[in-house]
């Protein structure tokens, strides 16, 4: 049955967002919000993508570490709408560095001063590049500068080689060499807005029940919209049916398959998902999908029954701790919000072709377990209450030389079909409040306006919402 939008106009024309991440959940809540007839197709058993829960023990939480910063208007708003952003808990967090063998805290500026890893002219030049850095407001130059130049150049090479290559080498292995500037620049941009919204304090938050219960109210949300959330419906291919001006999915899994027609389809799952599923893409927007590179995790949880530092990030320069880092959920959560229990999360990067990511869970558990027991003197295996472990092949986009010039087109060659998904975010790292930024950037300035265009012209007059279309979809 044909909805209206908020000024009573029949909007006949019926969309799929394929994939049920916040990416993809945010897309269809504001094409709701415009009217829409919205199905969203999601692969898994539940939405939520990266920031879907599970139980580790009696502590149900995410899968993968997320928090809400002071900065995170776009989050923010949107939990706003939700009815929840009153319910954030906000928490002033504590910064480790694990580096000679040994864990500092580099958690105030007189930290800072007593980092011994580094000389006082040394920690001059890295608190120089971090303000430097923060006072940059356009990074595409950046994006075609090493990142290793443009660090040593700011902070010299020997401090280079203590901190930021070990760090590099951390999060992206070799691939760092190919790596841009600005992956550096929105990671120092990104927590130095927090620290300056919280007045020089880092102040993180999060809902109580964490992303389990942000989905649950926001699929709820949906769902009173009039959306169609189908899970377990992985798709299979969508195509152009030049006779019906229809675009025909195949979805579901196998014995349970079906087809589906829709007007418009937006693409919001990983890159070369998308080049496998819409082979009528052209050849340069196929070479463009299939180009990019993803990094993935393995992401360990521990439920302890006691903090092992207090830090909620403990960053490693070490290059025998075969860890990104180890993040302190408990240093934020209430073990009453974790079923007593103090959260860890031991999450290792690596590019998506890796081979780590066959190894059995028995394997990562026996290396997290011995790394942990090197680290922390005091830690001991029975204070592990449960232990698990999650994979992600596709988390981001690695952001290589000139990346933002390889992207492929949101409104794509084929009618009525949109590519938008976190690789588009090319001035940011990947993050919920970036992806939400995404969508309602390219909502209001490529999707919708290609929607009014293409129906101008099917209907020979002209549309007069243009306006109204990126003032909904920029709202929140």
């Amino acid at each position: 049955m044909p909805q209206c939008d908020s000024d009573g106009r029949e909007q006949s024309e019926q969309w799929a967002v394929v994939g049920g991440g916040m990416l993809g959940l945010t897309a269809a809540w504001r094409l709701a919000q415009r009217g829409y007839q919205v199905t969203l197709l999601e692969a898994g058993d539940e939405i939520g993508g990266l920031t879907s829960a599970w139980a580790v023990g009696d502590a149900e939480w995410d899968k993968f570490y997320h928090v809400i910063l002071l900065s995170d208007s776009s989050l923010r708003n949107l939990l706003e709408e939700m009815g929840l952003e009153h319910e954030i808990r906000w928490v002033q967090t504590r910064t480790g560095f694990y580096s000679g063998g040994r864990l500092h805290s580099l958690s105030s500026s007189w930290d800072f001063l007593r980092f011994s890893p580094l000389s006082l002219l040394q920690k001059f030049r890295l608190g120089c590049t971090i303000v430097y850095a923060s006072r940059i407001r356009h990074c595409s130059a950046l994006e075609k500068i090493p990142v290793t130049d443009w660090l040593k150049r700011l902070s010299g090479r020997k401090t280079f080689e203590k901190i930021w290559l070990p760090l590099l080498k951390a999060k992206l292995g070799e691939a760092y060499q190919r790596t841009s500037a600005a992956f550096i620049w929105s990671y120092i941009d990104r927590m130095y807005k927090a620290r300056r919204t919280g007045l020089k304090r880092e102040m993180f938050g999060y809902v109580p029940g964490g992303y389990r219960r942000i989905l649950r109210v926001l699929s709820e949300r949906l769902q009173a919209k009039g959306v169609t959330i189908e899970t377990a419906s992985p798709v299979q291919r969508v195509h152009w049916d030049a006779g019906e001006k229809r675009l025909r999915v195949e979805h579901g899994r196998e014995g349970k398959q079906r087809v589906s027609r829709f007007d418009r389809v937006v693409m919001t799952v990983p890159s070369p998902i998308i080049a496998r599923a819409c082979s009528q893409l052209g050849d340069d927007e196929r070479r463009r999908l299939t180009e990019a590179e993803y990094l993935g995790v393995t992401c360990t949880s521990l439920a302890l029954d006691r903090p092992l530092a207090g830090y909620y990030v403990t960053n490693i320069t070490d290059d025998w701790v075969p860890l990104t880092g180890i993040i302190e959920m408990g240093a934020i959560v209430r073990p009453e919000y974790l079923g007593g229990h103090y959260l860890v999360y031991l999450p290792q990067y690596m590019l998506s072709d890796d081979p780590r990511f066959e190894e059995s869970d028995e394997q990562v558990h026996k290396r997290c377990l011995s790394t942990l027991e090197k680290m922390y003197p005091s830690f001991d295996r029975s204070q592990v209450a449960a232990i698990q472990t999650a994979r992600a092949r596709h988390v981001m986009t690695l952001p290589t030389l000139g990346y933002s010039s390889r992207l492929p087109p949101v409104v794509s060659s084929v009618p009525g079909l949109y590519l938008l998904n976190s690789a588009q975010i090319t001035v940011g790292n990947l993050n919920v409040n970036e992806t939400i930024e995404i969508v309602q950037h390219h909502l209001a300035e490529s999707i919708l306006p290609d929607v009014d265009a293409r129906n101008s012209t099917s209907t020979g007059q002209g549309q007069s919402d243009s306006s109204e279309a990126r003032a909904v979809a920029a709202s929140g």
